[in-house]
């Protein structure tokens, strides 16, 4: 019974492992949301604070 039990849980975790190779989609257009100076995600449509500049 253990047996079969572990079998299930591993085959289970397979599963899940084949998903999380998947790409979803979105995946590109959090990619293009970087920075592509200092790859910190952009919030907004302005341009980073790298290049901005510092703050007066």
């Amino acid at each position: 019974m253990i047996v079969k039990i572990v079998v299930l849980f591993l085959l289970a975790m397979g599963v899940l492992a084949m998903f999380g190779k998947l790409r979803f989609p979105g995946q590109a257009r959090l990619a293009a949301a970087k920075c592509r100076k200092c790859g910190r995600y952009r919030i907004g449509k302005g341009p980073c604070q790298c290049e901005r500049g510092p703050k007066s």
